[in-house]
C-alpha cells in the first residue's frame, strides 16, 4: 500500500515539475488599448511584461480589430515590441495599405527566428510593447485596438553568453523526489535479499 502512495506522489510531483519547466506563451488582451501619436510620444500607451532575465522571444501571432477615428487611417496604426531599453525588436503596422478611417480585422503569424527578428529581453527581463501611430493626427486618441490578442512565443534564457534562470521550486521538487524514490527502491530491495 505504501508503494502505491509513493508512486502516486511521484507521478502527481512529475506533472506539476514539467508543467512548470515549459513556460507558456504571452498572450496579451487588445481590448480597448488606445491609439496616439508618434512612436515614443509620452501619451502612447505602453504595456510591459516580465518574462524572464535574457529569454528571447522568437515567435509573434496576432488577431486584432482597429478602429480608427476620422481622418485617421487604418495603416496608421503602429505596435513597437522591444526589450525595455527599445534597443533591440520590431515594429508592425497590421493595417498597412488600408488608408482609410473606419475599422478593420487582422491577423498574422510569424517566426520571428527564421526571419531573423528575433531578439534576447535585457537581464530586466521586460518585453515592452507601444501602441503609436505613424501619422498624430487629432489631439487625443486617432483609433483603439478594439479587441483581440497578441501572442509572443518565449524561449527561456540559456547557453554560455547568458545567465540561466535559477531552478524553478517544481523541478527541485522533482529532483527531491527521483532521489527518494531511488533510495526507497534500494531500501526495498536490501529488505527483500536478506536471507530468513
Amino acid at each position: 500500500m505504501l508503494l502505491r502512495s509513493v508512486s502516486k506522489l511521484l507521478v502527481s510531483l512529475s506533472v506539476f515539475a514539467c508543467s512548470s519547466l515549459f513556460a507558456a506563451p504571452l498572450v496579451v488582451d487588445l481590448s480597448n488599448v488606445q491609439s496616439n501619436a508618434l512612436f515614443t510620444d509620452p501619451g502612447n500607451t505602453v504595456l510591459t511584461f516580465d518574462v524572464g532575465a535574457n529569454s528571447a522571444i522568437t515567435g509573434f501571432s496576432f488577431t486584432a480589430t482597429l478602429t480608427a477615428f476620422t481622418p485617421s487611417w487604418l495603416s496608421e496604426f503602429g505596435l513597437a515590441v522591444s526589450d525595455s531599453s527599445v534597443s533591440s525588436g520590431f515594429f508592425i503596422n497590421p493595417g498597412v495599405g488600408d488608408d482609410m478611417p473606419g475599422t478593420g480585422s487582422y491577423a498574422g503569424a510569424y517566426d520571428l527566428a527564421s526571419l531573423g527578428l528575433a531578439f534576447n529581453v535585457g537581464a530586466d527581463g521586460i518585453l515592452r510593447l507601444e501602441f503609436y501611430e505613424d501619422v498624430d493626427d487629432l489631439a487625443g486618441p486617432d483609433g483603439q485596438w478594439s479587441f483581440g490578442t497578441l501572442t509572443f512565443d518565449v524561449e527561456a534564457a540559456g547557453g554560455p553568453d547568458q545567465p540561466g534562470e535559477v531552478p524553478e521550486p517544481g523541478s527541485l521538487l522533482l529532483l527531491g523526489a527521483g532521489l527518494g524514490a531511488l533510495g526507497y527502491a534500494g531500501r526495498r530491495r536490501r529488505a527483500v535479499r536478506k536471507p530468513s
